[in-house]
């Protein structure tokens, strides 16, 4: 190791590095950062912040290990936040913005080719050992070999350059080209201590508390009931300003539940301090209950600019009848939208009309801009006028059951697609098979959403059979693309990047466990991809996103469900937090307290 350093660091002196910017505090995604290396604080927090307290959430589940960095095992919550920190560290008012954390710099060149990160001095694990370049070295090749896959196969290289500086060099795709994202992605990789982790044993579970650099140290382990982190009074970041009003509670508890209701139930004890609802029924009908009548707990609806993603009833376009685009739109004008969300969701639901609904990267109700439809310029037929202009919606009912002009535009376009009445059953004129098709679930509780659809697909004739599997069958038929229908969701973010070539792109249609569920092969979406990927700027990026957007929409791939148009949190009035409407995740409990 000493030999290669001192190699390395004469190739540095001779000046055998690559073209590059000077070492930054920080990178975005496009553009430049936001915020100054002057800053004195974020300003979505109270950098004045008591420090104090304790908060106290409920986690549904299990765990049976405190290693959230390998596949085995059934991780507990907060230990990758709150014991284990990166080079670099997210801001919450920019989509995709990191600043210096372990690392003091970032220095970058144009073509992204490499990142080379400059330790901090001051940086230290709780046990008080320093934060080396050699810790990052180990931590690289450890998460490579042995932890969750992902991007590091990326990295051709990672060499120490310095006394406290690592370089990573990363490997070109196919076409030449360097994803952009890989230096953030390094960035936000975990440091680990090198001289605190068995090698050998890192891949097998364990209960014994990790060393980590991070805010927090774990005081107490009850396997699957109970998980408690102490603030570290030590700890060497808590005067940076990007740590400054964050981190403010001296104890936060995590409290296991297997049953949803019981977790409910122990919030409005009083015995949990915190709950996130997505539940609409509950949400509106649930908290007639002395603690919120008393003033002792709160219901707050946050604003988010994250996108929602998509849930959706995907059409498997591989196989008949849903490889005919007509039937998929005829299918999506026969959904009651209106009348499931009153009568299932108390009418407390949104319905999603883009892949990335709730941010300003969704294409809905939005035209086309000239960057966007120079990149659709080579496909033509990619995306339909309506939703080009912005203009298109998802079908509207109002809501009474009467849904006969929708079935006589549907019966339309499956006559278009072939199909005519014979009996009571939609079949097709020259197959003879009916308009039959299966609603593959591993959970009972889509069953009232599908026997909704069904009603109205049986009235024209149509065959919609829930098939119930248990988990291990679900997961083989869907990672082999053994379905007709299935209910899914699609996360976002406001950086979508390499991971939709896994969700969309025309190379994973084919391939088994992917998450290309709806087997979509499009020319145009691809380009778009690819556009994304290789945006710089925010405002070409935003156009790819919106092209890309169209082109699914317009491909009809999926039957889009719902979304929660705002975040619904009720909480203990004890707790307090700074305006955070500035940020993108509409409220962010690292940065509350408590009085």
């Amino acid at each position: 190791m000493l030999v290669r350093l001192l190699g390395l660091m004469v190739a540095i002196a001779i000046g055998l590095t690559s073209a590059s910017a000077e070492p930054r505090h920080g990178i975005a995604m496009h553009g430049a950062p936001k915020h100054s290396a002057g800053m004195t604080a974020f300003p979505y927090v109270n950098a004045l912040a008591p420090k104090g307290g304790r908060l106290s959430q409920g986690i549904q589940g299990t765990y049976d290990s405190l290693n959230p960095l390998i596949v085995k095992g059934e991780s507990a919550s907060g230990v990758r936040g709150y014991v284990y920190e990166s080079l670099l560290m997210r801001s919450d008012d920019e989509p995709f913005t990191l600043y210096g954390l372990l690392a003091e710099s970032v220095d970058v060149p144009d073509d992204r080719g490499s990142a080379t990160f400059t330790l901090r001095r001051e940086a230290r694990f709780s046990d008080g050992k320093p934060v080396t370049v050699g810790d990052v070295l180990f931590s690289f090749q450890l998460l490579r070999d042995k932890g969750w896959p992902g991007s590091l196969s990326r990295v051709s290289a990672l060499d120490i350059v310095g006394e406290r500086q690592v370089r990573f060099t990363f490997k070109p795709d196919d076409d030449g080209s360097i994803n952009r994202e890989l230096p953030l992605i390094m960035g936000l990789m975990a440091i680990l201590p090198s001289h605190a982790i068995d090698r050998e044993t890192f891949d097998q579970t364990t209960l014994t508390p990790p060393i980590g650099s991070g805010p927090y140290i774990i005081s107490r382990v009850d396997p699957g009931r109970l998980l408690i982190f102490t603030r570290n009074a030590d700890w060497w970041a808590k005067d940076l300003p990007i740590a400054r009003g964050r981190y403010n509670f001296d104890e936060i508890r995590h409290e296991y539940f297997r049953d949803p209701t019981a977790l409910f139930e122990a919030f409005k004890t009083g015995a949990l301090d915190v709950y996130e609802d997505v539940d609409p029924v509950r949400w509106a009908n649930g908290y007639d209950i002395p603690a919120v009548r008393e003033g002792r707990i709160v219901k707050r609806e946050f604003a988010t600019r994250l996108p929602a993603g998509m849930s959706a009833l995907v059409f498997n376009t591989r196989r008949a009848p849903f490889d005919d685009i007509r039937v998929r739109r005829a299918l999506t004008l026969l959904f009651d939208a209106t009348w499931i969300n009153r009568n299932l969701y108390v009418s407390m639901f949104k319905r999603t009309e883009s892949f990335f609904e709730r941010s300003d990267l969704s294409s809905f109700g939005r035209p086309a801009d000239a960057r966007e439809r120079a990149l659709l310029a080579a496909f033509p037929d990619a995306v339909t006028p309506d939703i080009l202009n912005g203009t298109a919606k998802l079908p509207e009912t109002d809501g009474s059951g009467n849904m006969r002009a929708q079935q006589r535009a549907a019966l339309a376009l499956l006559t278009e697609a072939g199909y005519g009445v014979q009996g009571q059953r939609l079949v097709h004129k020259d197959t003879r098979k009916p308009l039959t098709f299966e609603m593959l679930a591993d959970k009972r509780g889509q069953e009232r959403l599908v026997n909704a659809f069904g009603r109205v697909l049986d009235q024209i004739g149509i065959t919609l059979e829930f098939k119930l599997v248990e988990s291990s069958q679900y997961e083989f038929r869907l990672k082999n693309s053994n379905f007709d229908m299935l209910q899914t969701h699609w996360p976002a973010s406001l950086s979508p990047g390499v991971e939709q070539i896994n969700r969309f792109g025309s190379l994973s249609a084919d391939r088994p466990n992917t998450r290309n569920y709806a087997g979509v092969k499009s020319a145009a979406a691809d380009a778009m991809i690819r556009a994304l990927l290789a945006a710089r700027e925010r405002d070409d990026f935003t156009s790819a996103v919106r092209a890309y957007d169209r082109v699914l929409r317009s491909g009809s791939y999926v039957l889009p469900l719902f979304h929660l148009p705002k975040l619904w949190v009720a909480h203990s009035t004890r707790l307090k937090g700074p305006d955070q409407s500035i940020t993108n995740s509409g409220y962010n409990l690292d940065a509350w307290w408590t009085e």
